[in-house]
């Protein structure tokens, strides 16, 4: 099968070197595994990071890739949620091959049914980002998604509305009768994340404190953090409500001091969409429901795809492409490559 991926780290993405195609051989499924034919995929942040993390040569091709819609081809002894040609989509795992490839590995325990009124390229960019929104929200900060009428009175802040993660949040939480406050610099941004549900919006390149206290909220519920954890923990810190909670998606580069929110009684939470599959915990397969729920939702119309640009086929001249996109820190939703 051709894949594709980088044999040296850290090499700029304008480097023809950045990603390769090679030949490998198909790999063959065992125990809870599905073989499946990959359709279409995205770029995420995780790609860049990964892609630059260290500058040394690999002794083997190293695949990446944590977005995937495609076709089921085989499965494992172990396999009970699918057959042989059904159409899924999964963000797969941070220890296996990825997605950038004809043929992907993935345990059936991580893996949704696929929403069938969306295109390809609709698909294939929503799963990594709807599974880390859908925990952050839902788990970590034990939001009740049904609870509408009590979430009325309770607001979220989102750092990062427009961002693929962001997008999607923005989505889920206005789904859950959350009043929804999220952060866009540009009128553009502006626009899409009230398109997405947004109720307000605030500035995240001005000070945050006075942004939402400007639009009459002293404190907030909830704090989603999707960008700059060090440069917005003051500000968070201080808007969360006493006995708040707050999640955070992206790491620090220097300590945060969590004695700012003693006082407040406040809890925060690291939402990683990996942990799962990583540590293989016992409740891995609630990446499976969450998926097929959110594939229902897509379905009815609840929510809506966030890809916002979508790139044929699945190469290396379009994954450089797309993941120069990404390297701008200015997309709005999702990058998404598809074959069909």
């Amino acid at each position: 099968m051709t894949a594709i991926g980088f044999t040296k780290a850290g090499l700029p993405i304008s480097d023809p070197d950045s990603f390769k195609t090679f030949t490998e051989v198909v790999p063959t499924p065992s125990g809870h595994d599905l073989l499946v034919k990959i359709i279409a995929t995205s770029v995420n942040p995780v790609d860049i990071g990964v892609r630059n993390s260290g500058h040394r040569d690999l002794k083997k091709p190293k695949v990446i890739g944590w977005d995937a819609y495609g076709t089921v081809t085989a499965i494992g002894d172990d396999v009970s949620l699918f057959k042989p040609g059904d159409k899924v989509f999964y963000a797969g795992s941070f220890i296996r091959s990825g997605t950038d490839s004809q043929y992907q590995l993935v345990d059936e325990r991580i893996v949704g049914h696929a929403p069938t009124k969306l295109t390809p390229a609709e698909i294939g960019g929503m799963p990594l980002t709807s599974l880390t929104a859908w925990e952050a929200l839902f788990e970590r900060l034990q939001i009740d998604r049904h609870a509408t009428t009590t979430n009325a009175k309770r607001t979220i802040l989102i750092i990062n509305g427009s961002g693929g993660v962001g997008s999607i949040a923005t989505q889920l939480a206005h789904m859950a009768g959350l009043n929804v406050i999220a952060s866009a610099s540009r009128p553009e941004t502006i626009a899409w994340v009230k398109q997405n549900g947004a109720d307000e919006t605030v500035n995240h390149r001005r000070n945050l404190v006075t942004e939402v206290r400007s639009l009459g909220y002293h404190y907030v519920d909830y704090i989603l953090n999707l960008n700059d954890l060090d440069g917005h923990w003051n500000e968070i810190a201080e808007l969360i409500k006493p006995a708040g909670k707050i999640a955070a998606i992206t790491e620090n580069r220097r300590g945060i001091d969590l004695q700012k929110l003693t006082k407040k009684c406040a809890s925060f939470h690291w939402e990683w969409m990996y942990s799962k599959s990583y540590y293989h915990t016992s409740d891995m397969v609630t990446q499976h429901n969450i998926l097929d729920q959110v594939a229902a939702l897509l379905n009815q119309g609840i929510l809506h795809s966030t890809v916002t640009q979508t790139l044929k086929p699945i190469n290396a001249d379009n994954l450089r492409e797309a993941h120069a996109a990404v390297e701008t820190n200015h997309m709005i939703g999702k990058v998404a490559i598809s074959n069909e």
